[in-house]
């Protein structure tokens, strides 16, 4: 038990700390620490520590939920780089936007949008992959969408 505890620990140490694309790279790091485990231990251990994928440049790399909630910046500098950083598909049913992302990341940038600029919408709501953002009308749900695209760039889905 404290060996997991103590190799989880330092996962996310090493997650903080360095550019890892792949769980090869972790073992590797890992094992130069002098802890070893199998690449299904560390995509286990991945999973369990709710660790996601973020593009960063040209590159996929591993952070912590608490990484990304940690970007740097204010307001609408923290909505781009979070929307940036995950795979983001908006969708439409009525007078609600479905923000959809990767596993975990619905708290995360449902709170992106509450401390934006943003503000047309009536509220938003987080499960775990999708946030409903809940308007009032049709032309407020355009409005918002129109700066959200002026915020983040165009192109998302």
């Amino acid at each position: 038990m404290a060996d997991r505890t103590h190799r989880r620990d330092l996962i996310r140490e090493l997650v903080s700390s360095h550019e890892i694309t792949a769980q090869a790279e972790l073992v590797a790091l890992l094992s130069a620490t002098g802890v070893e485990a199998t690449q299904a231990t560390v995509s286990r251990d991945i999973a369990e520590l709710g660790l996601i994928r973020v593009v960063r440049g040209d590159v996929h790399t591993y952070t912590t939920p608490e990484g990304l909630a940690r970007v740097s910046g204010a307001g609408d500098e923290r909505l781009r780089r979070v929307f940036n950083d995950l795979q983001v598909s908006i969708g439409r049913s009525g007078l609600i936007l479905l923000v959809k992302s990767t596993p975990g990341t619905a708290q995360i940038l449902a709170e992106a949008i509450d401390n934006s600029s943003l503000n047309e919408q009536e509220g938003t709501l987080a499960g775990d992959n999708t946030v409903l953002v809940l308007f009032s009308d049709e032309e407020r749900m355009e409005r918002w969408r129109a700066r959200l695209d002026e915020l983040t760039g165009p192109g998302l889905r």
